[in-house]
């Protein structure tokens, strides 16, 4: 088969199983376990056939960072794409095992690295199997031949505490909180010990479960009820809890096409615990 272009940034099961035999394809799995979960999906469920694990925690997060899910350099970045075996002209299609959670991270580091082949699996292995897809075992470490691809980090994706300072007291920008509305209100604590509750000034709140018809991204014109009220003329900055769920809030935003969007890289883990 014919190399592909991914045009859209999420794709159907169907899409995929159509697309399988693709020479330039690769397939992802970006599952992390959830902060307020008490079980860990990884190494017990199996995987869509010929899937490599893009290891979101560690690999591809700065160890040496204060606070989770740092964004990783150019480098770091290049080096574990390269050992995944990622091309410069590589097709990459990225999916969770929980639907649509953590996946939307890893398409956002992807573009935030200059990648734009890139897509997520919407409903990821939920809906993969839904359709009766075939399944493989799932194989945590990719040993074959390393690729060629290069990060060229683009910074206006991703933002820290100090441009966010700006931005909380800065009208001509939005900040959007994906986390839940009891979270956002401070009414209900945060799930890491020894955050504060709270929110961000000049923020608002779109829970990203909002988002979400059980596995699948809400279809389009349900997306833009939600969103009606966003000015796609104003700059909007995504934020969360650790800049995992903001980045499902990024790809709806981009479904909808929005286009002057960010991530707050370092979240309300990093605001609440920098600001009191």
């Amino acid at each position: 088969m014919s190399l592909i272009n991914i045009t859209k940034p999420l794709v159907s099961a169907h899409w995929l199983h159509a697309n399988r035999e693709a020479s330039n394809l690769i397939i992802l799995d970006a599952t992390i376990k959830k902060i307020n979960s008490h079980s860990n999906t990884l190494g017990q469920e199996l995987s869509i056939p010929e899937t490599r694990f893009f290891d979101l925690k560690q690999d591809f997060s700065d160890q040496t960072a204060e606070f989770p899910n740092t964004i990783p350099t150019e480098t770091q970045f290049t080096e574990e794409a390269q050992a995944l075996g990622v091309y410069k002209n590589s097709a990459i299609v990225i999916y969770d095992k929980m639907g649509i959670y953590s996946s939307p991270r890893a398409w956002w580091l992807f573009k935030t690295m200059g990648f734009n082949n890139v897509a997520v699996l919407d409903g990821g292995l939920p809906e993969w199997v839904s359709k009766g897809y075939n399944t493989s075992p799932f194989v945590e470490k990719y040993n074959n031949k390393a690729g060629d691809f290069e990060a060229k980090y683009n910074p206006k994706l991703i933002h820290f505490f100090e441009t966010i300072k700006t931005a909380s007291t800065d009208k001509s920008q939005l900040i959007i909180d994906a986390r839940s509305a009891s979270r956002f209100s401070g009414k209900t604590k945060e799930p890491r010990a020894g955050l504060r509750s709270g929110c961000i000034p000049n923020s608002i709140n779109i829970p990203y479960t909002t988002l979400l018809n059980g596995y699948t991204l809400k279809p389009i014109e349900d997306l833009k009820v939600i969103f009606k009220d966003i000015d796609k003329n104003k700059p909007l900055i995504f934020s969360c809890g650790s800049g995992i769920t903001a980045c499902i809030l990024a790809l709806a935003a981009t479904q909808l096409n929005y286009n002057n969007i960010s991530v707050y890289d370092g979240s309300w883990t990093e605001w609440g615990s920098l600001v009191s």
